[in-house]
């Protein structure tokens, strides 16, 4: 069980296993929220605390999430609930999780491609 949480700890999140990777995405909305995703089915994910703000871009169809006391962005979350992916802010997780895990790097801005491969 990996436990992570905002700055503040008002938003917490239990993870049932430590990521193996995590993706680091330079497209115009990761870049500035300077997040590592690790992506979870929402079963394996519980989230107390809160609240949270949401944040939808786009084509709205992902849910930025971020305390709304301290603003750490926490997770996003699919506007249609039917799929079955999300992510988390690996960056809020221990130093040694995240440490154990490999980081992707994605050019999420241009062609979509990993960077790293």
């Amino acid at each position: 069980m990996i436990e992570s949480s905002c700055h503040c700890g008002a938003v917490k999140l239990e993870i049932d296993t430590a990521p193996e990777t995590v993706k680091d995405c330079n497209c115009s909305i990761c870049r500035r929220y300077g997040v590592l995703w690790a992506y979870y089915s929402p079963n394996q994910i519980r989230i107390s605390g809160g609240p949270t703000d949401i944040y939808m871009w786009n084509d709205r169809e992902i849910e930025f999430h971020r305390c709304r006391h301290c603003g750490c962005v926490t997770h996003w979350a699919p506007v249609d609930k039917s799929l079955r992916r999300m992510g988390v802010n690996a960056r809020l997780m221990a130093p040694q999780v995240l440490a154990r895990a490999r980081v992707r790097r994605l050019d999420g801005a241009d062609t979509e491609k990993y960077l790293d491969e």
